[in-house]
């Protein structure tokens, strides 16, 4: 893709404006460090351009609180107060619905993520939000609590011009072929090999 130019044009009929403004489903997966940090650096794209961006995390703690975390509420209070961007929701555990539930057992966790899932299928069916990051959910895809036929069905039949941004480990073949944007993030090498911990400014 030299100079952003794709390398053929397809015949559909479609004009460039149309293009460019077709839904987006990105997947960010592999064994390697930055899936959510470049689907986050994605949000922040979405909100300069006063997307309504909805964030939902379904692996981390609600005790962990990410950087990215503080910095898109936050562009959420400067749309609210200012005008400037675009909203911004953010949902994790103890938000309603998150699947990571302390204490419970492992179907208390799939329903809850099914549930989760459930939310999120009626925000795209009503065209709630522009831009959403489904955060870490492949991992209830790969425990197979919430169907991937049916995730990869509801995506590719959402209305509208919504985008979204699946990151985590694993993904399904089902999903990677759904998808129009894949990239794979693959580990060289990384400080924990060597025993250091994860580092304030880095990981989180």
């Amino acid at each position: 893709m030299p100079q952003g130019q794709p390398l053929t044009v397809p015949d559909d009929g479609l004009t460039t404006r149309a293009r460019r403004n077709a839904p987006l489903l990105a997947v960010h997966t592999g064994p390697g460090k930055g899936k959510s940090t470049a689907a986050f650096g994605m949000a922040l794209r979405a909100w300069n351009q006063g997307f309504d961006i909805a964030v939902f995390q379904f692996v981390k703690s609600a005790k962990w609180k990410v950087g990215e975390e503080t910095a898109l509420v936050e562009l959420g209070r400067a749309h609210t107060e200012r005008g400037v961007g675009g909203p911004v929701e953010w949902h994790k555990m103890g938000a309603g619905w998150s699947w990571t539930r302390k204490p419970g057992t492992e179907t208390d966790h799939a329903v809850a993520a099914a549930d989760g899932w459930a939310e999120i299928s009626r925000r795209l069916a009503e065209q709630r939000h522009d831009f959403y990051v489904l955060d870490e959910f492949t991992y209830p895809l790969k425990w197979g609590w919430v169907d991937v036929e049916e995730v990869v069905e509801t995506l590719a039949n959402r209305p509208g011009t919504q985008h979204v941004v699946i990151t985590g480990r694993d993904a399904p073949q089902a999903l990677l072929d759904a998808a129009d944007l894949v990239t794979e993030m693959t580990k060289i090498k990384h400080p924990m090999d060597a025993g250091r911990k994860g580092q304030k400014g880095i990981e989180w």
